[in-house]
């Protein structure tokens, strides 16, 4: 089993010494975001590999020694300011904690994401290329692996629209985008690709990739996993993952997320987060039907 912490909430950002309790105590229990009396006990010895999943590595740097366990990062990086991104730390701190995360966890083991793109007045191609150049060469020698995704059609996006105030991409976007993010990179020793896009921007010079590929998995782990059920529904060609997070749970307020759409629900759900819980948010009631989950 590969661990996903997470792709519902950032995880790492703010709930890291929850985290840290659950790996110690040697398990962690996930309810069913779809049938809520189920719960999944994950026990950490059926557990081969984790991709942590971030926008602030920060608060676990100093923790990720106590972990034995095969490890990932995808740090997200995006170049928004306070209007889209409210809870995000200083973008220069965040740069500096993936120069750490890189020399503790290894280059080949860490994928920066600039996720999403999206185009407007504000943050316009120009803005966007000028950023991704700058990253690149903020990150020469710590990173080597950039993924990069386009703005999607989701609820929240959808209430935000005139906060995001985003404009439709054209061919020509994308052909700018490709030629320019695949120079950058190529120019600070880096590859970039998309995953699970309908636009892969391989006639520019990305590289056709996924997030955590087949030969990843294999190598981290030795053995083979089936492919992962994609949120935008169909298949991607990642490896099978399971999720710990819960939705509507993370303090970042990204105006863009998949995972948030109800403030109000994620201030509720993190004032009833107990550290010491073998839940993320609340507890183990009487009724809850729990189930060891093994794969």
């Amino acid at each position: 089993m590969i661990l996903n912490v997470s792709g519902r909430t950032d995880i790492v950002a703010f709930y890291t010494d929850w985290f840290m309790n659950r790996y110690k105590e040697g398990f962690v229990d996930v309810r069913n975001p779809f049938n809520p009396k189920m719960i999944s006990r994950i026990n950490f010895e059926d557990v081969d590999a984790m991709i942590f999943c971030t926008k602030n590595p920060i608060p676990i740097l100093n923790r990720l020694k106590e972990i034995d366990k095969p490890i990932l990062f995808h740090v997200t990086l995006t170049p928004y300011k306070e209007d889209i991104e409210p809870n995000i730390p200083p973008k220069g701190y965040i740069i500096e904690a993936i120069k750490k995360l890189s020399n503790i966890i290894g280059i080949d083991n860490l994928y920066v994401r600039y996720d999403p793109i999206f185009l407007s007045d504000k943050y316009n191609m120009d803005y966007h290329k000028r950023s991704f150049e700058k990253m690149c060469s903020l990150l020469n020698g710590y990173v080597k692996q950039i993924i990069v995704s386009f703005i999607d059609d989701y609820k929240n996006v959808r209430k935000n629209k005139k906060i995001l105030k985003f404009r439709n991409f054209t061919e020509d976007d994308y052909k700018e985008i490709g030629i320019s993010f695949s120079e950058s990179a190529k120019k600070y020793n880096m590859s970039v690709q998309t995953c699970f896009e309908d636009r892969n921007l391989t006639e520019y010079g990305f590289k056709k990739g996924e997030c955590i590929s087949h030969e990843l998995a294999y190598k981290l782990t030795g053995k083979i996993y089936k492919n992962w059920t994609a949120r935008k529904g169909g298949k991607c060609n990642c490896v099978q993952m399971v999720d710990i997070g819960v939705y509507n749970s993370c303090k970042h307020f990204c105006k863009y997320c998949y995972a948030n759409y109800d403030e109000n629900k994620v201030n509720d759900n993190f004032n009833n987060h107990n550290h010491n819980s073998t839940l993320l948010i609340g507890n183990i009631k009487a009724d809850d039907i729990i189930k060891i989950r093994k794969k």
